[in-house]
């Protein structure tokens, strides 16, 4: 006789594991609090062209401070996609702890860096393969955990990336007025590796094949296949794969963009005061946050696709209003909706690939996945720095993340659905 596969499931922090794992939930989400202080960025971009250009005389263009952010988030996605099959063998708390670690290195090393290459050596290519291996160990973990609520679980864990600009942004602007850009660095290498660390050790996955007491898999409406237990491989067989992989770098090409400019085109486009465009950086990072888990939600109760076509419209409504219209309310709701939509996908994105090739080679499969998040976060902020350095005006980015919203709604439409076989 069968057991019941709840009971095979041990206790988490003194607790049945249907209540227990919430508290993992709550481990990833500070975690990723930490993790997400790279979203700050827009907030360093006056003072380290001000400190390269001024302090060591070595004049600085707009790309070039953009560069190391560009860096640290592809970074991070490539990790992901090469570090996977580790979370398996080395287990969640092992993994994470070292991507903390490594995370803090990369502040701490970017302190001491006389140049824009060694900032994108440092910052970027430490701090973002340290990011790789711990946030996607959290949405693993999430992921397993949570098989009846899994675009809630996942887009709660990640929360923290998104909702860490709201403090870190201030944060890092109370620092760098007081103790100078480099030192900034590293006061956040040092308190990233001090929190993180000891939160990433209790960390685990469940039994294979647990799920939660009295929770069966729905049956699928239409019919068709539940979500396949498919390998990276079989994945990368289904059009399902390519529709997710362009809507998600859609998605994080439009938000990252409008993440690495929200300073500046406050301060610039719009003529604000330096000390206002701090604080709405902040404020958008709750939208940033608070999408993942609002997303999550939608994505668990309708479906990947009709969420995704909604952040399309939503983004592309966004752009046309601050292309046409580009005045100082505008540009708070536009880019509350652009950080949102972009929180969202970080949801959409790892919940649809649980949903449509299954959790069992997950880690991997997510990870090549998120390169889209990679590719994006080249794209957006290069082309946003482009722009800005050919026109003299962030104004001509809204146009071109507009037309990229409309591509995205259409082949959500048409590529975003369950593949019809698993491998």
């Amino acid at each position: 006789m069968q057991s019941n596969p709840a009971a095979e499931a041990p206790a988490l922090f003194g607790m049945r594991p249907e209540k227990g794992r919430w508290m993992l939930v709550v481990l990833g989400l500070v975690i990723n609090l930490c993790l997400g202080t790279v979203y700050a960025w827009s907030v360093f971009v006056h003072p380290l062209t001000e400190y390269f250009t001024v302090t060591l005389q070595q004049p600085v263009t707009v790309n070039e401070v953009l560069l190391p952010y560009s860096v640290i988030l592809s970074v991070f996605a490539v990790t992901m996609a090469l570090t996977g099959r580790f979370v398996e063998s080395h287990g969640p708390a092992n993994v994470t702890a070292a991507g903390c670690v490594l995370t803090g290195l990369g502040w701490l090393s970017a302190s001491f860096a006389g140049s824009i290459p060694v900032l994108a050596a440092t910052y970027g290519v430490i701090g973002g393969v340290g990011i790789g291996i711990a946030y996607g160990t959290t949405v693993a973990v999430a992921a397993r955990w949570f098989p009846d609520r899994r675009g809630l679980a996942v887009g709660l864990t990640v929360l923290g990336v998104g909702f860490s600009a709201l403090i870190t942004a201030n944060l890092a602007g109370f620092c760098i007025a007081a103790y100078g850009v480099m030192s900034t660095f590293r006061i956040f290498g040092i308190g990233i590796i001090m929190l993180t660390v000891p939160l990433a050790l209790p960390l685990a996955f469940p039994p294979a094949g647990w799920r939660p007491a009295g929770w069966s898999p729905p049956r699928p409406a239409g019919g068709g296949p539940g979500a396949p237990a498919c390998n990276r491989s079989g994945m990368l067989r289904t059009p399902a794969f390519y529709g997710l992989f362009a809507c998600y770098f859609i998605g994080c090409f439009a938000g990252l963009m409008a993440v690495s400019i929200a300073n500046p085109v406050g301060t610039e486009l719009l003529q604000i005061g330096t000390g206002l465009a701090t604080a709405l950086v902040g404020f958008f990072a709750i939208f940033n946050g608070g999408g993942r888990p609002v997303f999550g939600v939608l994505t668990d109760r309708l479906t990947p696709g009709v969420t995704a076509r909604v952040t399309f419209v939503l983004i592309a409504l966004a752009s046309l209003a601050m292309w046409q219209v580009p005045s100082v309310p505008v540009y708070i709701a536009a880019f509350a909706v652009l950080w949102g939509c972009l929180g969202g996908w970080l949801a959409i994105a790892p919940t649809a690939t649980a949903t449509y090739f299954g959790t069992s080679d997950y880690p991997r499969c997510y990870g090549i996945v998120f390169l889209a998040f990679g590719a994006g976060s080249i794209a957006g902020p290069q082309l946003a720095g482009f722009i800005r350095t050919a026109t003299g005006s962030y104004l001509g980015v809204f146009p071109c993340v507009l037309a990229s919203a409309v591509i995205g709604f259409f082949i959500a439409w048409a590529f975003m659905k369950p593949p019809q076989t698993a491998a």
